[in-house]
């Protein structure tokens, strides 16, 4: 197996992809490709892990349609729970390890 391919390398991947989002250097749709992408890491987690990540991503990606926060969608309330599942799924990889 390729070291890239590697669900922890894709996990630390994702974390960077997600840093660099916050920051404001890496766009809502370009982070949305490069999670969707991370393709042995959503394989290595249970199936729930797969569910929530594309909802959130949807939710990211329809955010990035306003300039400003609305009720719908909080760009900082998604970024923290795209940040907890990132968490959530390292812990289950350790567990699963």
């Amino acid at each position: 197996m390729p070291e890239h391919s590697h669900p922890t390398t894709q996990l630390a991947a994702l974390q960077a992809a997600l840093t660099a989002h916050s920051q404001g250097s890496l766009g809502a749709a370009a982070f949305g490709t490069q999670a969707r992408a991370q393709k042995e890491l959503l394989a290595a987690l249970p199936p729930r892990y797969g569910e929530v990540l594309l909802n959130l991503l949807d939710r990211l990606e329809a955010s990035a349609l306003f300039t400003e926060e609305s009720c719908s969608f909080s760009r900082s309330s998604l970024l923290d729970h795209l940040q907890a599942w990132v968490d959530k799924a390292g812990a289950s990889l350790q567990v699963a390890q």
